[in-house]
């Protein structure tokens, strides 16, 4: 029940069930719907919906602002043409969490200096960066591991022309536009991951089928679920940024 398909099925549902119901008693009263407290009716049903369907923090909170700011917004004065061209930016950045669940994250220098610790004694490095994004994880390695190989697949069309343009120079780094469920893996040896909860599981599967032994599957912030690691490192030392290691 997670997928935003679903999710916004669920939010539809709670809509036409509130509307339904309050349209009948103005409408036989020629009265105009109040819309303002209608919205925040479908935003408490849906919140509640949400809770009780265990959604994730995050989609409890989306489905309980999701009407109130529909209808705020609708009380300025934009032209439609500017939702289209915030639409379609967004898609161009983040359509890895429409098609996957798995939105932008960028990592930040302090997991580099980690990765380069974890790496730094490993002799024929061959690096994959699933969900690579703009490269903040592979540029910076791949220069300081010239001997190195490193390949990096991003699908969303914005990220993967921006990190294009700033691994260009970078001989050692292969730079690809894709979906990294058709990426093989058996010729690396290092694989890095920042995705979210919700592709682990099936990752892990495909992790564990074309990587061969004796090499390392490196999830950022996101476990394995049902699997113990092998490494935690915690980045810089503060919980909550860690790298969880999984030797084949």
């Amino acid at each position: 029940m997670n997928t935003p398909l679903r999710q916004f099925a669920l939010q539809a549902a709670c809509a036409v069930l509130v509307l339904s119901l309050i349209w009948p008693y103005f409408g036989f009263q020629a009265g105009a719907i109040p819309w303002a407290e209608a919205s925040f009716v479908i935003g408490f049903l849906a919140f509640t919906v949400a809770c009780f369907t265990r959604q994730p923090p995050w989609w409890r909170l989306i489905h309980a602002l999701f009407a109130p700011l529909v209808w705020a917004v609708s009380q300025w004065s934009i032209d439609p043409g500017w939702f289209l061209l915030a639409f379609i930016l967004l898609l161009l950045v983040y359509r890895g969490a429409l098609t996957g669940q798995v939105p932008l994250y960028l990592s930040n220098s302090e997991t580099v200096d980690a990765l380069e610790n974890l790496l730094s004694g490993r002799e024929d490095l061959r690096f994959a960066d699933l969900g690579a994004g703009i490269g903040s994880i592979l540029l910076p390695l791949a220069r300081r591991f010239p001997k190195g190989q490193f390949a990096g697949v991003e699908n969303a069309p914005l990220t993967w022309l921006w990190g294009r343009w700033r691994c260009r120079a970078q001989p050692n780094l292969d730079w690809r536009w894709g979906n990294y469920w058709a990426l093989g893996l058996s010729r690396f040896n290092v694989v890095y991951a920042f995705l979210s909860p919700a592709p682990m599981a099936e990752l892990w599967q495909k992790v564990k089928a074309e990587l061969p032994v004796g090499s390392l599957f490196i999830s950022n912030s996101f476990p394995v679920p049902d699997v113990a690691p092998d490494e935690v490192i915690e980045v810089d030392g503060r919980s909550g940024r860690t790298l969880f290691c999984y030797w084949m």
